[in-house]
């Protein structure tokens, strides 16, 4: 865990601004996420929780889902959701965070990871950058 939060506070000290995608495509991508999220107006806890206004969220502390212990560590240590973590998130979530109850093996094509990010942006409104 300790390497982590030194690899999300890197991202989050650098400012590190993540490349623009397309939200319409980035629906489309979204469907491989739909067995276990939901986002919207009618979005319900799935195996997943709810991914409306992940970005901004501290790891593991969506009220009325129960997160693995790792994901909850991760947010103690000061893991917090921005599209820059999110990206780095995606391609390995496993790798990222030992221990996830998230199965999804990622996403290889980094276009995908940007019009995924630029369309889970449309459900967190408050989320501005430069935000924690």
């Amino acid at each position: 865990m300790k390497k982590l939060a030194l690899v999300t506070m890197g991202i989050l000290a650098s400012g590190m601004a993540h490349a623009e995608g397309d939200a319409a495509a980035g629906a489309i991508v979204f469907k491989k996420c739909q067995t276990c999220h939901m986002v919207g107006d009618d979005a319900k806890t799935r195996v997943g929780p709810i991914l409306n206004g992940v970005f901004g969220r501290t790891a593991g502390t969506l009220e009325g889902y129960k997160f693995s212990p790792a994901m909850i560590a991760a947010g103690e240590q000061g893991l917090v959701w921005t599209p820059a973590v999110m990206a780095e998130y995606l391609p390995k979530p496993r790798t990222f965070i030992k221990g996830t109850k998230m199965t999804f093996p990622g996403l290889r094509d980094q276009a995908d990871i940007d019009n995924l990010v630029a369309y889970l942006l449309t459900y967190s409104p408050n989320w501005k950058p430069g935000s924690s």
